[in-house]
């Protein structure tokens, strides 16, 4: 019997998908990438530098700058201007303490519906649950070693 599929060998089906996958402008991806990561942590350094003209210690100074981002990209992840940047900067954007905020408020938001305690409670952390908890467990493990070798 004739082969009824032209997809069904691995050769053809791979000449189908680059058919029909696009190219990903790469290097321009990596230019967006570049310049956004560089302008978010650019502003984090000007507010750091103010708050150090204001007469700031370091330690605060970083505070704020930590606190400010973090409050800036949980309000543009509100207002649904996060993701557009995200799509435009792909990694830039995910500096880790702007993506930190926004992987928190998202889902917060989309379980809205679900009621604010096991809605936006409950699933606040899906994501970053997970990045905390293993963090947190490497960081005491990489302790307890430090601590037992030095």
């Amino acid at each position: 019997m004739a082969n009824s599929n032209p997809l069904e060998t691995p050769q053809t089906y791979q000449e189908y998908v680059d058919q029909k996958s696009p190219n990903s402008p790469i290097v321009k991806n990596c230019l967006n990438a570049f310049w956004v990561g560089g302008l978010i942590c650019s502003v984090g350094q000007i507010i750091a530098e103010f708050c150090k003209y204001q007469g700031m210690d370091k330690t605060s100074a970083n505070t704020v700058v930590s606190i400010v981002l973090i409050g800036i990209s949980a309000i543009l992840t509100g207002l649904n201007i996060f993701n557009k940047i995200g799509k435009f900067a792909g990694a830039g954007s995910l500096v880790p303490i702007t993506g930190f905020a926004n992987s928190i408020v998202s889902p917060a938001m989309e379980y809205k519906s679900e009621g604010y305690v096991m809605g936006v409670g409950g699933k606040m952390f899906t994501v970053a649950g997970p990045v905390l908890v293993f963090g947190i467990s490497a960081s005491v493990i990489i302790g307890i070693i430090t601590c037992l070798f030095i």
